[in-house]
């Protein structure tokens, strides 16, 4: 679906070398067949062997033993034989646009962000991702929109997208010194009449969802206790819950806990964004409801996050810490864990593998960390018809590695192969 063209779009359409306004993605009628040493089949959990895989155009037209499964004499055949074949990966919880920090905003235009933007998503596209969905903006506006829109068109290579454009939360409209005019991360609202409207608007624009900022900046008390203070009132998330899923849009809630993540719980969100600080009975309430839950493992874990924790909490505590245990629960407790990296500006996209090992090291299966991200984000997202399986009628998004990720996840982390809509994006097998 194209949204909108926006002014970010109509740089994107001239930077289009040797492409016309009124361009669109070219049609393959071609027929592919993969031969898929090992193909992992998302029904059973289970890597079958000696495969193939027929593609027309964008979609899956046939799966089955070969032998079975007749290539037509024209067909163009990818030998991945010696290789293991999954569905593309999907990232439910990814920041193209939080390259940036704030001071460098006041020097970068909306369009040159947008363009850096276009190239993160990409790098995850390369790295095995080949759906993403983008949560919030950090400031940019509506530039998810222009990205997605190009992406669409065909005008250039890259994941297929869900956006959340400029998220709403509440506090200053600006951030840095008085006077600056560095855009906030989020449209700021106060009262459940500005709440609505925000929330119609950002849909009109193009939102897929809605993302809330519940609770402020986390710190920790001298004891190590996680302190974080609530945004919105109950009536507010309720009035934005019931607008977005009224115009049939979801919500997600980005909270690290305490009254903030529970006014989300009962006003019925669809996602948990982070939640390291929530409570056994918030987890209970999420697997009754149930809400999904997209941990971000490992970006809290990585030593710039837990250095600043630990300063913070007298090295008593870190988010780390908690959402470690936090995991371990949900997990027991069979709440909807979802796959969300949080790439961002520390958190390299392209590496965003990390966070199945860390879901692993964590309590998981090398085999539900997969399907966190092959069968629980697509559910989330809506597309668990379309994507995330390698079977007739779905998108042809594919990728191949060497080894055997359900024996060792790390495999995840070297994509040697992508395919996205039957068009090869990357092939380092040959």
């Amino acid at each position: 679906m194209i949204r909108w063209k926006s002014s970010i779009y109509g740089l994107v359409l001239v930077l289009g070398l040797g492409i016309g306004l009124n361009a669109q993605p070219p049609q393959v009628t071609t027929v592919e067949a993969i031969r898929a040493g090992r193909l992992f089949d998302t029904q059973t959990g289970k890597l079958l062997t000696n495969q193939v895989v027929l593609i027309k155009g964008d979609r899956i037209e046939e799966v089955g033993p070969m032998g079975q499964v007749k290539v037509p004499a024209d067909a163009r055949v990818i030998d991945l034989s010696h290789a293991t074949v999954l569905p593309g990966l999907v990232d439910a919880h990814s920041h193209i646009f939080n390259l940036l920090p704030p001071a460098a905003r006041i020097n970068t235009s909306r369009e040159a962000w947008a363009l850096l933007a276009l190239h993160e998503a990409q790098t995850d596209l390369r790295a095995g991702f080949t759906t993403i969905r983008e949560v919030n903006t950090h400031g940019e506006g509506y530039g998810d929109v222009a990205v997605y829109d190009a992406i669409e068109r065909g005008l250039f290579e890259g994941p297929r997208m869900q956006i959340t454009t400029r998220g709403i939360g509440t506090g200053p409209k600006y951030i840095g010194a008085p006077g600056s005019t560095i855009p906030a991360t989020h449209q700021n609202v106060t009262g459940v009449d500005e709440a609505r409207a925000a929330t119609r608007a950002q849909i009109h624009y193009g939102a897929d969802w809605i993302e809330i900022f519940t609770t402020g900046p986390h710190t920790f008390s001298s004891t190590g206790q996680l302190w974080v203070a609530p945004t919105f009132t109950l009536p507010e998330v309720e009035a934005i819950v019931d607008t977005a899923h009224s115009l049939h849009r979801k919500v997600s809630c980005d909270a690290f806990g305490g009254e903030g993540l529970q006014n989300c719980i009962t006003a019925g969100v669809d996602s948990i964004e982070h939640g390291q600080g929530i409570t056994d009975a918030q987890l209970n309430s999420m697997a009754q409801k149930g809400i999904y839950w997209d941990v971000t493992l490992y970006r809290f874990c990585m030593p710039i996050a837990v250095a600043r924790d630990k300063a913070l909490s007298g090295g008593k505590n870190s988010l780390c810490a908690m959402g470690k245990k936090a995991f371990r629960e949900g997990l027991a407790k069979g709440v909807k864990i979802t796959f969300g990296s949080g790439a961002d500006g520390p958190y390299a996209h392209g590496t965003q593998a990390t966070q199945f090992v860390a879901m692993v090291q964590d309590g998981m299966t090398p085999l539900q960390a997969i399907d966190a991200s092959v069968k629980m984000d697509p559910e989330m997202m809506g597309w668990q018809n379309q994507i995330g399986s390698i079977q007739k009628g779905y998108y042809a998004d594919m990728i191949a590695v060497t080894g055997n990720p359900l024996q060792d996840i790390t495999e995840l982390e070297h994509v040697k192969f992508v395919m996205k809509g039957g068009k090869v994006v990357k092939d380092d097998l040959k």
